[in-house]
């Protein structure tokens, strides 16, 4: 049975993504590899869930709401193109998605923004199975349709994100009179989510605004994803900008006299503690030291209202690979001992604000602001 589709925006519009149906009803799924950027430009079919389970856990696509994206593609692609058993009934059917998205989970366990789209599908598809007006067919197509929304609502919120940030960060007279010098760390913008970005996002608004100076970021080690895809989109889209080596924050600080650090979150405690990609504690601390601004920014589903510190957060470890070999090349001699932590947890006390589509608070206010809404909304 076909669906009506509505076509996720062009590839000028999200780079990383493509999914459209030919003239034959068929879903098609592609994603750019993103461990061949800068230099390669490929795309790869993601043909099942288990295709997507492979990308996000290889890295092929990174990025906390582009995971969530992915992941929930794949599933979308795989009952559009009816590549399942037949469903006798709309208990199957929440099954077979339940099933589906549990093992997406086990890809990577830090970000949450998967959970949160998955958490979301299945609640509205359980209810689904209890109301007898509710066709099987019209439970398909409202599933399908809800995880197209995630993207484009991701799209939207990000814009939202760089308005707040821009917002936020000129609330301080002091930064008014002044274009930023900002810092970031590993990569953030449109190659990270369905478009525009989060903290890449802030840095956009603040370019489009003429209100930046220089943006720096790190190369983002072990996986470069600085160096490589931030790098990247900057040139793309002309913003003035620098690379410097992950140990060269502090003298960053110090020489260029950076006025604010906006970094990424891929999952956010209920009082403020940040997971985020390894390196972002230790840039906390120096911005701390020097009395810079620190600036988290994600969309609220990044937000875990059932985790109260940072102490409950899974982080993953990678493999040793990662960190001995560069380009295929080992660095590191045999036996080496390795620890490869992803991210690294930043306390809320050295976060200055945290700044979602919603708005910009300070991490001691999301425990009141998002638990009521969420009360509110389930």
């Amino acid at each position: 049975m076909a669906y009506e589709h509505k076509f996720l925006p062009s590839l000028d519009a999200m780079k990383w993504v493509r999914f459209r149906q030919d003239e034959k009803d068929i879903a098609e799924l592609q994603i750019l590899d993103q461990l061949l950027l800068p230099h390669t430009k490929s795309y790869i079919k993601i043909e099942s869930v288990q295709d997507a389970w492979n990308a996000i856990k290889t890295m092929k696509v990174r990025g906390a709401p582009a995971i969530a994206i992915v992941g929930c593609l794949s599933l979308s692609q795989m009952l559009i193109n009816e590549l399942h058993k037949p469903l006798e009934d709309k208990a199957a059917l929440y099954q077979y998605v339940e099933n589906n998205f549990k093992y997406l989970l086990t890809a990577r366990p830090t970000a949450i923004n998967l959970k949160t789209a998955v958490d979301q599908i299945t609640s509205m598809a359980r209810k689904d199975v209890d109301n007898k007006n509710v066709t099987l067919s019209e439970m398909k197509k409202k599933i399908i349709d809800k995880i197209e929304s995630i993207y484009t609502n991701d799209r939207r919120d990000n814009r939202a994100i760089g308005a707040n940030g821009f917002a936020a960060i000129l609330t301080d007279p002091r930064m008014r009179s002044v274009n930023q010098r900002l810092l970031t760390h590993c990569n953030t913008g449109s190659l990270a989510t369905a478009g525009y970005g989060t903290a890449l996002g802030i840095v956009r608004y603040f370019h489009e605004e003429g209100k930046l100076e220089h943006v720096y970021f790190t190369e983002t080690r072990p996986y470069n994803q600085g160096a490589r895809l931030t790098a990247y989109e900057l040139l793309e889209e002309k913003i003035p900008s620098t690379l410097i080596c992950d140990n060269m924050v502090a003298m960053l600080m110090t020489d260029k006299k950076i006025t604010t650090v906006v970094v990424g979150a891929d999952r956010i405690a209920i009082n403020g503690d940040t997971a985020n990609k390894i390196g972002t504690y230790q840039i906390a601390i120096l911005a701390n030291y020097h009395k810079i601004p620190f600036i988290v920014a994600a969309p609220s589903s990044t937000i875990d209202v059932n985790i109260q510190t940072g102490d409950d957060i899974v982080i993953e470890e990678r493999p040793e690979k990662e960190m001995v070999y560069v380009n295929d090349q080992r660095i590191a001699p045999e036996g080496v001992r390795c620890w490869n932590p992803a991210f690294d947890v930043t306390p809320a006390d050295l976060i200055t604000r945290i700044v979602t589509e919603r708005g910009s608070y300070r991490p001691s206010e999301l425990k009141k602001v998002f638990q009521v809404v969420d009360r509110r909304n389930p």
